[in-house]
């Protein structure tokens, strides 16, 4: 039997299964290993705990630009729904440098009210420089908290303009939170990822900024008109909300219960789901065959070579591509 940490797949397998936090995080951290032995193991956890997870839950992405409030909104959120008696599981994407791949992963001090609830988890994990600060093994994170038992499953991302893309493809419901006081209040907003929003969300909407946020709110729910719905069946609403004196955030959850149930019973939710499922397998696939091509013995000893040689201007980008791959065929 495979072991990693003295810990065996069924002894991970059982922890989660069984409600123990302890091995929750090892779980994680085992799948967000590179370890080619830990990869391994991580795969075959994940095919028991599947084989064994009924519980239907939601996937709530969340994004929007530095300085809007994601933190604040979803402590206030979290805690709402753990009142509600939801099991929340929140996925803090936390941007890792793009020289060292350090990261802050300080959300769990960000949001110390919402990190002693007794039914919620917050998991910090760096990028590691992934496109936009999409982890890159979110999906099968979002899986093990399923099996472990968390029915609301909140994707924070660091919100830098394409990381909308990927977390569109891993969740159900799809949230951009949104600022005024920034001159032209949608001078700054991509339309593309407005196009992606199930809900828009104004925040900070307390106290002088009430009136401008209201206003936004028009601004946005008038450019919704305009735009091709981003699933089928439902109309993107745009909304407000103060996280610090916790006014719309009921709003918020009711409008995701909604989109739930409409979503439900048109079959759209159960489909995103299968596409999900696809680009998950697609994803893999990039992936292993990405390590596989730069672990063979040939490409590696080339590469370096052939890069410095692309640097200097010595090689065109498309015959280098060419060499390498004319390699890794040969072998």
């Amino acid at each position: 039997m495979i072991r990693a940490g003295k810990l065996s797949i069924d002894d991970y397998v059982g922890g989660v299964l069984g409600g123990d936090r302890a091995l929750l995080a090892r779980a994680i951290t085992l799948i967000e290993s590179n370890s080619p032995a830990h990869q391994e193991m991580a795969q075959e956890v994940l095919r028991k705990l599947q084989q064994q997870t009924s519980i239907e839950s939601v996937r709530v992405g969340i994004t929007g630009p530095p300085g809007v409030g994601k933190s604040t909104f979803i402590e206030s959120f979290g805690c709402h729904l753990c009142k509600e008696g939801r099991r929340v599981a929140v996925l803090a994407i936390d941007p890792s440098s793009s020289l060292n791949r350090g990261s802050i992963l300080g959300d769990k001090t960000r949001m110390e009210r919402l990190s002693q609830e007794p039914n919620c988890y917050i998991r910090p994990s760096p990028s590691g420089g992934t496109l936009g600060g999409v982890a890159r093994k979110s999906r099968e994170t979002i899986a093990v908290c399923e099996a472990f038992g968390f029915d609301t499953i909140l994707v924070e991302t660091v919100g830098v303009g394409q990381s909308e893309t990927t977390v569109r493809s891993m969740v159900d419901f799809f949230l951009v939170l949104l600022l005024t006081g920034a001159g032209d209040e949608l001078q700054g907003i991509k339309k593309g990822i407005i196009e992606l929003a199930d809900a828009l969300l104004v925040t900070k909407a307390d106290g002088d900024n009430s009136i401008r946020a209201e206003a936004m709110r028009i601004e946005l729910m008038r450019l919704l008109h305009f735009l091709t719905p981003a699933t089928p069946g439902w109309h993107s609403q745009a909304m407000t909300c103060s996280a610090v004196h916790e006014k719309g955030i009921d709003a918020v959850w009711q409008n995701i219960r909604a989109y739930e149930e409409t979503t439900k019973n048109n079959g759209f939710f159960q489909e995103r789901r299968r596409r999900q499922s696809v680009e998950w397998l697609r994803s893999m696939v990039h992936e292993h065959l990405e390590e596989t091509f730069y672990r063979d013995p040939a490409v590696a000893g080339a590469v370096k070579g052939i890069e410095r040689q692309v640097a200097d201007g010595a090689l065109p980008v498309s015959a280098a591509v060419k060499q390498l791959f004319e390699k890794w065929s040969a072998r």
